[in-house]
């Protein structure tokens, strides 16, 4: 025995040495220049344990740097104080870029812990630098005398920003106001966290495992084959499986029969977060709206949506409203015919059962069948994701002169992601494109764009951009491969052109670039490319069979045309719904803590929605404005559609490859990120205000 505890004690005792000596052995990449192609995050190098150091180095030596400037005895110049404020903080970029973008796309149970240990060391350093009054000081000083410096336009709004963020950020309070915004900064950075990943295990939590092959009926067989994968991963052989990934959910709300298991699933979709459970996001909530109002009365503003909207094109709350009721009535008034036609299919089948938010989908289904003879499902096979992403690169090639080469030999984080190399016309470098398109349980849901770095061009010294695109789109089943919906193809779209916004920014300062633009102005790029989605000859680009290679045929895609306003009085009611619920969240002035369910019915009441739709977002999902950056901003998606709708015109008037329109669209919209008011660059570009009509036509609301 003693001798097998010496060999036992002598095995970790060798064990230990091989850990300490893989440690020393292991050098932490963010501190350090990437020795990787295009310094792309050498994502195979990093380990868990190397975000935590990084970021602490970086928050230190950001402070560093702050001291350098508040301790200069130089007189306070753009130079000295306002682009010195800029380039601070190189490290710390480069550690949260890569932190919290694999914290959405390729989460942990250590990522998560990691982001709320983070959470308050974040608050507090910004709130350091935000709240630093030499700082302030030396920005006020160049702001006062900014008419004076002879700045170009771009560092005139750099100055004007500084400025207004570090007002905004209370520097103008006083010692106890400003020990009272800190605590409020923190606490809302861990309430939107938990929010977040409420959501997320909320989603992978529920699974509906069917048994029975005829509560089957209905679904096509695409969704059958992965359903029974997604089982066999699981370990149920011989069933089949459901979730609340869109993948999943639509579709079955869509085709299946059995109306019950329709009730089942929708009910779990809705409720997301609202179980009175550890998940519950209901007290998260009504705190998190209760520390916005008193965070905008502290700093002078009547609610938090007129804190958020003062800098956006919208400018006020009462605008947003118009804006959206005016919408909300001729939607209202076609989603009542198209409820009328939907409970009329309901009676025709021999059934008496009143209408419910879970038959929607299947219904509109039908009789989306019935009047243009269009199945959805038996459009997918002309909608192979490789082909739609062909497709997308071509229509940006044809406009912008670009060129998407797929780059296996680059650094990534997961096996599913794709990378491209981004060049212009002549070959030379514009940036790196990374394209993550399938759900996974890691990955929080729905489609976004964002960056491992933005583009800057400070003292001569340019950085190229690095983009990454995210999505939940049906992944390949067995021998078949991705096959898209039209709402997933043009999902693509949609993301692509926010990628652009990103790859194709001409500014110097990194933080003007790309989409750092308000939030009623960043949907423009991207909205605007779904417009060359159906295009006939856009089609004719990605739109062909996966097994034939048949070009969709013109009789499909005119069924596509004679349907393209079907069923827009129902996605425009669920989604301006969702967006007055957000704004009334918003546009409390009260300081009490709220019931949400309460709350939430005399919103819908208000915004007089039909009886069969639900909001797009209820409360207790809605990540966009709990967990995301779209607080008061909903309703920019709408906004939006007016100028992307009308910038799409600007085309269609001459062609939709014009390339004088093309490059005006480059030049005045797609370079420029956040470098001038969204109003003069939309001015610039189609040389008017934005027309109405052109929106109103596309919903079928005129």
């Amino acid at each position: 025995m003693k001798r097998i505890l010496i060999v036992f004690f002598a095995a970790i005792g060798f064990a230990a040495c091989q850990q300490n000596q893989k440690q020393m052995q292991h050098s932490n990449p963010f501190l350090a220049d990437y020795t990787t192609p295009y310094q792309i995050p050498p994502f195979e190098s990093i380990e868990p344990g190397d975000y935590l150091p990084a970021f602490e180095q970086g928050m230190k030596e950001q402070m560093a740097e702050i001291d350098q400037i508040t301790a200069s005895t130089e007189p306070a110049t753009f130079e000295n104080t306002i682009q010195a404020l800029e380039v601070s903080g190189q490290l710390l970029s480069k550690v949260s870029s890569v932190f919290y973008n694999l914290n959405s796309s390729l989460t942990s149970d250590t990522m998560q812990a990691l982001a709320r240990t983070l959470s308050p060391l974040m608050s507090k350093h910004n709130d350091d630098i935000a709240l630093n009054a030499a700082l302030f000081a030396r920005i006020k000083t160049v702001y006062d005398h900014r008419n004076e410096l002879g700045l170009n336009g771009e560092e005139t709004m750099l100055l004007e920003k500084t400025y207004k963020r570090f007002v905004r950020g209370g520097a103008l309070l006083n010692a106890q106001e400003q020990d009272k915004l800190r605590k409020i900064n923190e606490e809302l950075s861990i309430l939107s966290l938990s929010f977040g990943e409420n959501v997320l295990a909320e989603t992978n939590n529920f699974k509906l495992f069917i048994t029975d092959s005829s509560q089957l009926a209905g679904l096509p067989s695409s969704l059958r084959s992965a359903s029974a994968e997604a089982a066999a991963k699981e370990g149920k052989q011989g069933q089949w499986l459901f979730t609340l990934h869109n993948p999943s959910i639509f579709p079955f709300l869509q085709f299946a029969d059995d109306r019950s298991l329709r009730e089942q699933m929708f009910k779990a979709y809705s409720n997301r977060g609202n179980h009175d459970d550890e998940r519950d996001n209901k007290k998260i909530i009504a705190r998190t709206a209760k520390l916005r109002y008193e965070r905008a009365k502290l700093l002078g503003y009547a609610s938090h949506a007129d804190f958020i909207l003062e800098q956006n094109m919208a400018s006020n709350p009462q605008t947003v409203r118009d804006f959206l009721m005016g919408l909300m009535k001729p939607a209202i008034a076609k989603a009542q015919k198209e409820a009328t036609a939907l409970q009329e299919m309901v009676r025709h089948e021999g059934k008496n059962f009143k209408l419910e938010a879970w038959d929607w989908w299947y219904y509109t289904e039908k009789l989306r069948k019935a009047r243009y003879d269009l199945d959805e499902e038996l459009m997918r096979p002309y909608f192979r994701l490789e082909n739609v992403r062909d497709g997308v690169f071509k229509t940006a090639s044809n406009l912008y002169g670009l060129q998407f080469v797929k780059r296996d030999d680059l650094p990534k984080y997961h096996p599913d992601v794709e990378v491209y190399e981004v060049k212009e016309a002549d070959n030379s470098h514009v940036g790196i494109l990374y394209m993550d398109f399938f759900p996974r349980s890691s990955k929080r849901g729905g489609a976004w764009m964002s960056s491992f770095r933005k583009v800057s061009n400070v003292n001569g010294q340019h950085i190229a951009p690095i983009i990454t695109t995210n999505f939940n789109f049906t992944a390949p089943t067995g021998d078949k491969p991705a096959l898209l919906s039209w709402d997933e193809t043009t999902t693509l779209f949609h993301e692509f052109g926010h990628a652009l916004h990103g790859l194709l920014g001409s500014t110097t300062y990194n933080s003007l670039s790309g989409t750092a633009v308000p939030r009623d102005f960043v949907e423009l790029p991207s909205q605007v490319m779904e417009n060359w989605a159906p295009e006939p000859e856009v089609l004719a680009y990605y739109a062909f069979h996966y097994q034939t290679g048949e070009v969709i045929p013109d009789s499909l895609i005119e069924k596509m045309k004679a349907s393209s306003t079907f069923n827009q009085g129902f996605a425009t009611t669920e989604y301006l719904a969702a967006a007055l619920l957000d704004l009334d969240w918003h546009t409390l002035a009260k300081d009490e803590m709220l019931d949400v369910d309460a709350f939430e019915k005399e919103s819908r009441a208000r915004s007089g929605i039909n009886p069969e739709i639900i909001s797009r977002y209820k409360s207790t999902y809605f990540s966009h404005i709990f967990s995301g950056g779209y607080s008061a901003g909903y309703y920019s998606y709408m906004w939006a559609e007016v100028l992307d709708s009308d910038a799409f015109m600007a085309f269609k008037e001459t062609n939709l490859f014009d390339p004088e329109t093309a490059q005006s669209f480059r030049a005045n919209i797609l370079s420029k990120g956040g470098t001038d008011d969204p109003m003069k660059l939309w001015l610039a570009f189609r040389g008017r205000p934005a027309a109405m009509e052109p929106l109103l036509e596309k919903r079928g609301l005129n």
